[in-house]
């Protein structure tokens, strides 16, 4: 009697190696851009609180930026307006990740202040 084998054939295998190898490569791509929007919402947050105009917001987003070693915008992309007595910050960039040839990976961030 012969019995069904089981498993991944070689071709199987390979198939699934290369579609991992994909995304542990877009992964390797997407976590530090997801991590430097984590890092700009922050500096946002504080220096929405520590200002009292937008150039001392503008000021202490641009120090938060030097202390942080984020790239992507900086204290003149801030969108600032008064609500009530305090003031929203809000910003928004895209961020471009080549994958192979004409074909690019988009992820637009948007935030704001609470």
């Amino acid at each position: 009697m012969r019995t069904q084998q089981r498993g991944l054939s070689l071709m199987g295998l390979i198939v699934t190696g290369i579609v991992v190898a994909v995304l542990v490569v877009l992964a390797a791509e997407i976590v530090p851009s997801v991590s430097e929007y984590s890092s700009i919402q922050k500096a946002v947050k504080r220096a929405a609180q520590s200002g009292s105009n937008p150039t001392e917001i503008r000021n202490a987003f641009d120090r938060a930026k030097a202390a942080d070693y984020f790239q992507a915008i900086s204290g003149q992309d801030l969108k600032i307006t008064k609500v009530g007595d305090r003031y929203v910050v809000e910003f928004a960039y895209d961020k471009e990740i080549h994958l192979v040839g004409p074909a690019y990976l988009v992820l637009k961030y948007r935030g704001r202040s609470e």
